[in-house]
C-alpha cells in the first residue's frame, strides 16, 4: 500500500556560498557527522559528475530523515553542487597538502512530513478540518514542536559546515553562533507563515 505524505515546508532555498580552497573528503565527513549527531539516516538521491574545461562540477542530492513517530518524520533536503572544481597543491603550516579549489553551493530546504492517512482510518473531510484547524486555530503540539527541531536541526548543519569552510581561508576560529542562525530560520519561516496567511 503507499504512502501519501503531506509535506509542510519549514526551510526554503537556504544558501551557502563558498569560493576557494577546500577538500572534498573533509567537507563530506563534517556533513554526515553533523546529520549522524542530530539522529538523521542519511539517504543519497542523486550524485552526477562532469569534466569540463574549466575543472569538474559535482552535484549531489541528500536527503536525511529524521523518524518521529509512525506518522511524523523530518526531512532536510541537501543540493550541493561544487563547480570548476582543480586540483592544487597548497604549503599550510610548513605541510604540503593537496586541496581542491574552487566553487561550493548548498541549498537547504528543510520538510516535516506527515503521513495521516491511515491513522484513525481519517477520511477526506476529517482530514481537510484537521489541516485548516492545525493550521489557522491552533497547531497540535507534536506538529508545533518539528517544525522547530527540524529548523534547528538545519542550522546546526549549516553551521558545521561553514565553519569548515571558513577555516580553510585562514578565517575566524570562532565559530557562527548556532543560536543566531536559528533565530535568523526563525524569522524567515514567521515571514513565510505570514505571506501564506496573505494569500
Amino acid at each position: 500500500m503507499e504512502t501519501y505524505h503531506e509535506k509542510y515546508l519549514v526551510i526554503n532555498g537556504r544558501e551557502l556560498k563558498y569560493k576557494g580552497i577546500f577538500k572534498v573528503d573533509e567537507l563530506f565527513a563534517v556533513i554526515n557527522k553533523s546529520l549522524e549527531r542530530k539522529g538523521y539516516e542519511k539517504r543519497e538521491k542523486k550524485t552526477e559528475e562532469l569534466v569540463t574545461e574549466a575543472g569538474r562540477r559535482t552535484q549531489v542530492e541528500l536527503r536525511p530523515f529524521k523518524m518521529k513517530s509512525s506518522f511524523v518524520s523530518l526531512m532536510i533536503k541537501m543540493r550541493i553542487t561544487l563547480d570548476n572544481v582543480t586540483e592544487t597543491v597548497m604549503e599550510k603550516e610548513g605541510i604540503k597538502n593537496k586541496f581542491q579549489l574552487g566553487d561550493v553551493m548548498i541549498v537547504f530546504d528543510s520538510w516535516v512530513l506527515t503521513e495521516y492517512q491511515n491513522r484513525w482510518n481519517m477520511k477526506p473531510l476529517i482530514y481537510f478540518i484537521k489541516g485548516v484547524f492545525n493550521k489557522y486555530v491552533w497547531t497540535m503540539p507534536l506538529e508545533g514542536s518539528v517544525r522547530r527541531e527540524v529548523a534547528i536541526d538545519t542550522a546546526y548543519v549549516y553551521a558545521q559546515i561553514k565553519h569548515l569552510l571558513v577555516s580553510y581561508k585562514g578565517g575566524s576560529k570562532e565559530r557562527e553562533r548556532e543560536e543566531d542562525i536559528i533565530k535568523e530560520m526563525e524569522k524567515e519561516m514567521a515571514r513565510e507563515i505570514e505571506e501564506e496567511g496573505k494569500e
